[in-house]
């Protein structure tokens, strides 16, 4: 099942206007759905298309990458091997999973050069960087992040409509608190799906909640093969399972001693980076001084984790037991789990930010005079100001720190968001907006 995605719009803008130039790589977790969008697109865009998928391709394809040198042989190579007739500037080439046979990726800048074929590569960064230290990386690669579908691309998948909740946005006024409670339990049903396409297509093929649970710890299985193949002590996947037992306790950043014990702080700091690369979780990092940069003054040693894909991170809460039952999938869905999901309303927060293709900042400062600290929970960019959220899970709730972050940064604050599952709103300049509508504020 091919569901639409906007990542699709991004291939085409790139073969209209790039493909004679660049290579294009589509990058990101397993699973998210890039080998589909890759082939779907190849097979409506070009009049034919050549798809060699290195985790499992025959020794003979293989060889013909031993000697690109004479071009016109390594594609007559092609052909007879594959059966598939290429034409001058009608045909497409795919490398799929290009991570696993660099010695391809490296052919990209002669094969660009040579003009006759356009070349689309996927690839899984949790092992891309590992098997390209002895090649050249080319220039002429232009790359496109795939994520897990957005709520707009879930909502056209499942037959939502999306487009209603612009309407509500533009229309900036309370809806009424029965038709807000209706739309939250429809973004609830995202939460708790996620926007892996396999999950996706299990709920919309009519699959309950615990077999949609079940593909999602399939998809955290495969995830957890991968980490062994970089760390087999398993202090790799210990970090990734820790991420939403430290975002429960709602300290100030992501601690990695609580998640491996005291171990070398510089292969510590590898592991981390082997995580952040495998685009399986989201990093957000305290920025220090928001009123220059939220780029320039991130703290790399401050950082919170939040886990790519919201569904997944529902299925980690649970996965302590052998399955989640249907009767936690429905007490999920009423807002009725007999626990605080602050920190799940936060994730999903920070996966709607990373979709809309923002890197993710916070910011801490001490109270005066006290031991304790103020937090804004997401800063996100808006020309030369910033936008300012905090999170609710449920109610409106106090809402400090917010208030005493717009004071502090009132000269670079353009709006400040109370998120929660209440209706439109405001409070003075605070804007309060329920989490559907999150998509249209950023």
């Amino acid at each position: 099942m091919f569901f639409k995605r906007k990542a699709y719009d991004k291939l085409l803008e790139w073969k209209h206007n790039y493909s004679d130039r660049y290579a294009v790589l589509l990058e990101g977790a397993r699973r998210v759905g890039k080998s589909t969008i890759a082939e779907n697109f190849a097979k409506n865009e070009y009049k034919s298309y050549i798809l060699i998928d290195f985790s499992k391709t025959t020794n003979n394809i293989l060889e013909c990458f031993d000697d690109i040198g004479n071009l016109n042989i390594f594609f007559l190579r092609l052909q007879a091997e594959t059966g598939i007739t290429l034409y001058e500037h009608e045909s497409l080439i795919i490398f799929d999973e290009v991570q696993l046979f660099p010695k391809a990726r490296q052919a990209i800048k002669h094969l660009v050069a040579d003009g006759r074929y356009s070349y689309l590569e996927t690839g899984s960064l949790i092992s891309i960087k590992k098997n390209v230290k002895d090649i050249l990386i080319p220039s002429e690669e232009m790359k496109i992040q795939i994520y897990p579908m957005d709520y707009e691309e879930f909502c056209t998948a499942t037959g939502s409509n999306y487009g209603l909740l612009k309407d509500i946005y533009n229309m900036g006024k309370a809806i009424g608190q029965a038709t807000n409670r209706k739309l939250m339990r429809d973004l609830r049903i995202y939460m708790a799906v996620g926007g892996m396409p396999q999950a996706v297509e299990a709920y919309v093929n009519g699959k309950n909640f615990s077999e949609i649970d079940m593909v999602k710890r399939q998809i955290i299985n495969l995830y957890e093969e991968d980490f062994k193949k970089i760390d087999a002590s398993g202090r790799l996947s210990a970090m990734y399972h820790s991420i939403p037992a430290q975002l429960a306790k709602d300290t100030k950043k992501y601690r990695i001693t609580t998640a491996i014990g005291k171990k070398n702080n510089v292969r510590s700091e590898e592991l981390l980076y082997e995580l952040i690369d495998s685009k399986t979780v989201l990093p957000c990092f305290n920025t220090t001084d928001p009123k220059v940069s939220l780029a320039d003054t991130k703290d790399f040693d401050s950082y919170k984790l939040y886990i790519a894909d919201t569904g997944l991170f529902v299925t980690l809460m649970f996965i302590d037991r052998p399955a989640t039952e249907n009767e936690i999938y429905a007490k999920l869905l009423s807002d009725k789990l007999p626990i605080n999901l602050g920190y799940l309303y936060e994730n999903l927060m920070a996966q709607m930010i990373a979709a809309s293709g923002r890197e993710l900042y916070y910011h801490t400062w001490n109270k005066k005079g006290s031991s304790h600290y103020y937090e804004v929970d997401f800063l996100v960019s808006d020309g030369s100001k910033i936008k300012v959220f905090e999170v609710k899970s449920s109610g409106i709730g106090k809402h400090e720190s917010i208030n005493e972050f717009c004071k502090k940064y009132s000269n670079i604050v353009n709006k400040s968001y109370l998120i929660s599952q209440k209706d439109i709103g405001k409070e003075n300049s605070l804007l309060f907006r329920p989490f559907y509508l999150v998509p249209f504020v950023l």
